[in-house]
């Protein structure tokens, strides 16, 4: 049983295409660990939680969301950085992570698989000119129209997590129940504009700023902000499974919760 770590990587290169994306971190292998891989654990950040975990259950590779080597980032290993560095050195355990690719995957990734998750519609690209498929939102219908509140339970029952919802339904001349909306997993709030221009019911992400608050208001549009890691915890599982059901690995997810 087990795999080369060298197929692992090129099977999620091939899958998650991270060449077509231009992003703010690297993606792929990360830091460098044993050669043979047989059981891999997955999860949404490489926190020293996560790390710790792994290696308690065995792991010989870890896929996240959120790795390391960020833009703008400090390069030294110092602080918390060395000692999740050390501790994957110690312990010859590989770390692999995909952003933006994983984020825009169309079935495996966060937006696909949270739209599957909250019942959505997939339209398109949430982006004005939808013929672009490199964008990472997307907007859709729901499959069963319904009002802002009903909305709002319906996300909080399935991501368990009770979601900021700007509610707009005094402002609209009609008392209209929601029934197209957009999505980006993640800190994209900033992407409201796109949902606003393309005069959408609704907007879904996983954070919200001061500004979101009046944006919302003026436009009539209903906003969701249903926290950063609670949105992003579907992609990397089901890439997991994916993975272990075409190569000889075991795969177990490890969710650290985040209240972001």
């Amino acid at each position: 049983m087990g795999i080369e770590l060298q197929k692992l990587v090129a099977t999620l290169d091939q899958l998650l295409q991270p060449t077509m994306w231009k992003d703010f971190c690297p993606n792929g292998l990360q830091v460098q660990g044993k050669k043979q891989i047989n059981q891999l654990v997955t999860g949404v950040t490489a926190c020293q939680a996560l790390l710790d975990e792994a290696i308690a259950v065995q792991a010989d590779a870890i896929l996240v969301h959120h790795g390391y080597f960020w833009q703008g980032e400090a390069p030294e290993l110092v602080g918390p950085k060395f000692h999740r560095i050390k501790t994957l050195i110690e312990n010859n355990v590989s770390l692999l992570a995909y952003h933006l690719p994983l984020d825009g995957h169309p079935v495996y990734g966060n937006n696909a698989q949270l739209a599957n998750l909250l019942d959505f519609e997939t339209v398109g690209k949430l982006e004005l000119d939808s013929g672009n498929s490199s964008g990472v939102g997307s907007f859709g219908r729901l499959k069963q129209p319904m009002s802002g509140s009903e909305l709002a339970n319906v996300i909080e029952d399935r991501l368990n997590r009770t979601p900021l919802h700007i509610d707009v339904t005094n402002q609209l001349k009609e008392q209209q129940k929601i029934e197209t909306i957009g999505w980006c997993t993640g800190g994209a709030q900033g992407m409201i504009g796109l949902a606003i221009d393309m005069q959408l019911d609704a907007y879904l992400t996983g954070e919200a700023s001061e500004q979101t608050f009046h944006q919302a208001q003026e436009a009539g549009i209903h906003f969701y902000a249903a926290g950063h890691h609670a949105t992003e915890r579907y992609g990397v599982q089901a890439v997991g499974e994916y993975l272990a059901g075409v190569l000889d690995i075991e795969h177990r997810f490890i969710d650290i919760d985040n209240p972001v």
